[in-house]
C-alpha cells in the first residue's frame, strides 16, 4: 500500500477523512494575531501510526502551529523521521513547530555533562525545525521533593543560558505537582525565585492552574511580568476534572481570554491529554477546533 492510500485508510479509520465539510462558515480562516496551535502530544496515537498524515489533517482543521514532543536525541528524528526531513514536510504543510518537550526529566541525576550534551543535540533538531522555544515539561514522580526542586532550579539556569547561547529560548512548563504543599512550601515558588528571567521563561498549563495553584491565571501572570511567553489552553471535566475537549468543561474560557493580560504571550497550544469523548485523539482536536474557532479565537 503506497503513502497515500495508507494516509486515506488511517484517517477513514479515526472517522474524519473530510475536514472541510464539517467546519461551518464561521470557522473559515482570519487574520488572528497568534497562530492556533496544537500540542503534539494531544495526538500522540495518532502521530505514532502517521505523523505526516496527522499533521496534514491537524493543519487541515485550521492548526497552523505545533508545540513537538518526543525526540530522539542520538539518532536526530522525531516519530521515527530525521529532522530536516520532517522540517521539509513541515513547509509542504505551511504549519511551525515554535516549541518542543525534551525528556530532560531522564537525565536529572546524571552528571550534567550528558545533561549539556543532551542540550546541544536538542538545540540541534530545534534550530533544523526553526523552532524558537525548547521547554523542560515533567519532572518524574521520585524527584519532586523541595530540595530536588531547588536542584531544578539551578539546573534550569544552566540550560536556559546554553540554549540562550544557542540563539534560542528556553521554558518550563508546569503539571500539578509543582503546587503541592510540602510544609508550607511550594515547588512551583521555588522555580518562580531561583530561576533566572531572562534565561528561563515559562509556559503556563491553565488546566493545572486552575485544577491545583492557590493563586488563578491572572494573579500569576501579573506577579511574573515577562515570564509567561507560551500558554497550554485545555479544558475540565465538569464533573470528574480530569481532561475535557474546548467547550464541554467547566473553565470559563471566554472570561479569562478576554480580560487576561497578554502582553508576554507568544504562543499558544490547544491540548488534551486524554479522557477523549470518543476515545479518538483525532476526533477530539477536530472538536476542540471548531469550539475554538467559533467562540474563543476572535480573543488572541
Amino acid at each position: 500500500m503506497n503513502d497515500f492510500n495508507s494516509r486515506r485508510t488511517f484517517l477513514k479509520q479515526t472517522g474524519i477523512l473530510s475536514v472541510s465539510s464539517m467546519l461551518p462558515l464561521s470557522v473559515l480562516p482570519m487574520d488572528y494575531k497568534y497562530k492556533m496551535g496544537l500540542q503534539l502530544f494531544t495526538i500522540r496515537d495518532a502521530m505514532a501510526k502517521d505523523p505526516i498524515g496527522s499533521l496534514k489533517y491537524a493543519r487541515e482543521l485550521g492548526y497552523e502551529d505545533g508545540e513537538i514532543y518526543g525526540y530522539d536525541g542520538k539518532n536526530d528524528t522525531y516519530y521515527g523521521i530525521k529532522s530536516q526531513e520532517l522540517k521539509k514536510q513541515l513547509v509542504d504543510l505551511d504549519f511551525t513547530i515554535s516549541s518542543g518537550h525534551y525528556d530532560f526529566s531522564s537525565l536529572f541525576n546524571e552528571p550534567m555533562d550528558h545533561l549539556k550534551r543532551y542540550v546541544d543535540q536538542c538545540i540541534k533538531g530545534s534550530k533544523t525545525l526553526d523552532s524558537k522555544y525548547i521547554t523542560w515539561p515533567w519532572l518524574a514522580p521520585e524527584f519532586r521533593t523541595i530540595e530536588n526542586f531547588k536542584i531544578l532550579a539551578d539546573k534550569l539556569n544552566t540550560i536556559g543560558e546554553q540554549v540562550s547561547k544557542a540563539g534560542l529560548q528556553f521554558a518550563y512548563h508546569n503539571h500539578d505537582f509543582e503546587f503541592t504543599d510540602h510544609n508550607g512550601e511550594q515547588g512551583y515558588n521555588i522555580i518562580l525565585k531561583n530561576t533566572e528571567p531572562s534565561l528561563v521563561k515559562l509556559q503556563m498549563d491553565m488546566y493545572w492552574v486552575e485544577h491545583s495553584s492557590n493563586k488563578n491565571i491572572h494573579e500569576l501572570i501579573t506577579e511574573n511580568p515577562g515570564r509567561y511567553v507560551m500558554w497550554h489552553i485545555k479544558d475540565m471535566d465538569k464533573v470528574t476534572r480530569d481532561y475535557s475537549e474546548m467547550g464541554n468543561g467547566s473553565i470559563d474560557y471566554k472570561t479569562l481570554l478576554s480580560s487576561v493580560d497578554m502582553e508576554d504571550l507568544q504562543y499558544y497550544y490547544i491540548e488534551q491529554g486524554g479522557n477523549f469523548a470518543d476515545n479518538s485523539s483525532m476526533q477530539s482536536i477536530t472538536d476542540s477546533a471548531v469550539y475554538f474557532k467559533k467562540h474563543l479565537q476572535r480573543f488572541l
